[in-house]
């Protein structure tokens, strides 16, 4: 029994050819007919029994209280949308310290520039008064 060819590396041209996604594909085909199947099969054999207590909201077991429709402030959700949105800047100074080095000055001002305009952004949501409050 020749074990050699089976300990040998394969070149690239094998390695990145597009036969060897094929499981892949197969899997990924058969995991979203097997979710198709179940959820169709729950919907036709599962129980319709609508009661008050079924359609009745759930929130946590807390009992509810007033409508869920009641108007809210904007703020909440500038708050909420600003806080992603420098959340993301944030993330984007990840790559900058992992490759400073190879990026030298021309990075470095890159990131200045970025940093400033970021902080100019960060002002005038301040000045706009996005962040107050009071109303």
């Amino acid at each position: 029994m020749n074990l050699l060819p089976l300990l040998q590396v394969p070149s690239a041209d094998t390695v990145n050819s597009a036969a060897n996604y094929f499981p892949i594909g197969v899997q990924l085909i058969f995991a979203i007919l097997f979710v198709a199947l179940m959820m169709v099969l729950s919907h036709w054999l599962g129980p319709r029994r609508l009661t008050a207590d079924k359609l009745q909201t759930f929130e946590s077991g807390i009992e509810q209280k007033g409508n869920a429709r009641r108007p809210m402030a904007i703020k909440y959700f500038l708050v909420a949308i600003l806080f992603v949105l420098f959340d993301v800047e944030v993330i984007f100074f990840y790559p900058y310290a992992v490759n400073f080095r190879e990026l030298g000055w021309d990075g470095f001002m890159a990131v200045i520039l970025f940093v400033s305009l970021f902080l100019a952004g960060f002002i005038y949501i301040i000045k706009k008064g996005a962040l107050t409050w009071e109303d």
